[in-house]
């Protein structure tokens, strides 16, 4: 029976499944150890998108590395010099750490522009799709912009959800009494919107149903530890 199963229902029942584990731990049992599993649960979404990817190429694969690579260093940048994100510095939760910044951020960066863009690109083909029979041209130059300006906003807005949860669960804090800086969400937008174009342009399949769900599964946890954490 389950390997009858789509790709993507397994992907999303396995993703369910750990993060209902970790909501329940983190608000009820041990909010250190649950905490400490974030590391695996980012590994495990990371290695499920890659999975449920349909006809991996290397453009795919070039996305991958820029996003962890783009990600990462602008991480180390504003870690140790301030010049991005604002004045902050990482905790020892999320595993091994190379230049103050853990290797997994880099991870973390490709999950989140992935899935947004997946999600902008996957609403926007329908929309688009809809508008070219009606005017028998299809509008790309329509779908880059909103590719790229839509799904930057939607990082900023699950970066603006995911902050003051990561704070109180140890993932990193801010310097400046314990402030979180208007700064902090004008580079996730540029950074997100540099990568997001580079996510455009790269010609590899753009419908995965896993990713879409990711992305809602991740927003409705931040919400409720978000709402419910104390």
């Amino acid at each position: 029976m389950v390997n009858n199963l789509p790709k993507y229902q397994i992907a999303t029942f396995i993703a369910i499944l750990f993060h209902l584990i970790g909501l329940v731990g983190i608000l009820f049992f041990s909010r250190t150890f649950f905490t400490e599993s974030t590391l695996f649960n980012l590994l495990l979404s990371g290695l499920l998108l890659v999975w449920t990817q349909k006809e991996k190429n290397r453009h795919f694969y070039l996305f991958f590395v820029l996003a962890f690579v783009v990600g990462f260093s602008a991480e180390v940048i504003g870690v140790n010099t301030g010049l991005l994100f604002g004045n902050y510095s990482y905790g020892k939760v999320l595993g091994l750490e190379w230049l103050k910044v853990p290797l997994v951020i880099g991870v973390n960066w490709f999950i989140v522009l992935y899935c947004c863009g997946i999600s902008i690109s996957t609403l926007l083909t329908k929309v688009i799709d809809q508008i070219s029979i009606k005017t028998e041209s299809p509008p790309q130059s329509l779908k880059a912009v909103s590719v790229i300006t839509d799904g930057a906003t939607l990082a900023v807005l699950f970066d603006w959800l995911m902050e003051p949860v990561a704070v109180k669960l140890g993932f990193w804090q801010w310097k400046d009494n314990g402030n979180i800086p208007i700064y902090n969400f004008v580079c996730w937008l540029a950074i997100s919107a540099l990568l997001l174009t580079v996510f455009h342009f790269c010609k590899f399949n753009k419908q995965n149903k896993f990713a879409i769900n990711l992305l809602l599964i991740q927003f409705m946890f931040f919400l409720l530890l978000r709402t419910f954490l104390k």
